[in-house]
């Protein structure tokens, strides 16, 4: 049987993988809570690979956040995240695991970047500055793996998720990505019968946004991949490949529907005051569509899926 590491499992991200690998009968899914294993620390993951022995790895354990957390805890974003790619990436070789999946952003793009985002459009400009902490984490997680590639020839594969929701997010009211604030936001309102609900930003920007199981879908369709198949449609310097829709929506219409869905009836309100965060974020997917996948689950579904996940696990959901 299979062993397949998920580290950051109890994630939005990482749950989503585990739902759909427990579904194999052929795999055993290792997982590990972070007061059982913390991945910042060298040592601890060290002697876990080594007792595990693990066949495969997936990485989906990160610090993540929306603008705000960006904006407040550069210095966490960047610290985390590299401890945690550099602890696993190089404890999973030393333990001679040849097969990983990384799990990175669209933020690795230039903010100015030609839309909609290839892979090759990779360190050709400048960063948002938002999120740049985080992005040059993300970047380097995946030229980690690129490196190991090169010059031990392991299997080390990442992928370029776009905007995520579903099941599992981060609601937190301050924290959380645009999908779950909305959520949060507009059920709050219903529920204290407010008249209005104030969205960050003019409204004007547009986001791709997908499903997180049919990210773990598409993840894991790309990491199964022949080898031969994977490497005819990436490079050794450019490996990555983009995960998305292929489509996007602007924050303003986004909001509207989560309004409808939720059954809020007050009155939208935008603050152009506060910042809008990068103008447009449309992944480039045509390297996964024609390796053979496309995305299958529509944003109204999705977002009523979210909604329906949010109501019945309130008071286990992170605030």
């Amino acid at each position: 049987m299979k062993k397949i590491f998920v580290a950051g499992h109890t994630g939005m991200v990482g749950s989503a993988f585990c739902r759909r690998l427990q579904q194999k009968c052929d795999v055993k899914v290792i997982m590990r809570t972070r007061r059982e294993l913390d991945l910042c620390s060298q040592l601890a993951v060290l002697e876990f690979m080594k007792s595990e022995k693990p066949d495969e790895v997936i990485l989906a354990a990160a610090k993540v956040g929306g603008i705000h957390a960006n904006n407040t805890y550069p210095a966490e974003f960047i610290y985390q995240n590299l401890q945690i790619q550099n602890n696993v990436i190089h404890a999973a070789h030393v333990n001679d695991v040849q097969k990983i999946l990384f799990l990175g952003s669209s933020c690795i793009y230039p903010k100015q970047v030609q839309q909609p985002m290839r892979e090759d459009a990779l360190l050709t400009g400048v960063l948002e500055p938002t999120n740049e902490p985080y992005a040059i984490a993300k970047i380097a997680g995946i030229k980690m793996c690129e490196s190991y590639n090169r010059q031990y020839g392991r299997d080390y594969r990442s992928v370029m998720p776009t905007n995520l929701y579903g099941p599992g997010d981060n609601y937190h009211p301050k924290n959380s990505h645009v999908v779950p604030a909305l959520i949060g936001r507009f059920h709050k309102a219903k529920e204290k019968n407010l008249n209005e609900v104030v969205v960050w930003g003019s409204g004007i920007p547009k986001r791709d946004l997908l499903y997180v199981d049919d990210m773990a879908e598409a993840s894991l369709f790309l990491h199964n991949l022949d080898s031969e198949v994977f490497a005819a449609f990436s490079r050794p310097m450019l490996s990555h490949i983009n995960i998305g829709t292929g489509t996007d929506v602007t924050i303003k219409e986004l909001a509207k529907t989560v309004k409808e869905i939720v059954g809020f009836t007050g009155k939208l309100v935008f603050d152009q005051t506060k910042p809008d965060g990068t103008a447009r974020k449309l992944m480039d997917v045509k390297r996964l569509n024609d390796l053979g996948w496309k995305s299958s689950t529509e944003l109204q579904t999705g977002l009523e899926l979210s909604y329906r996940d949010f109501l019945e696990n309130q008071n286990s959901l992170r605030f």
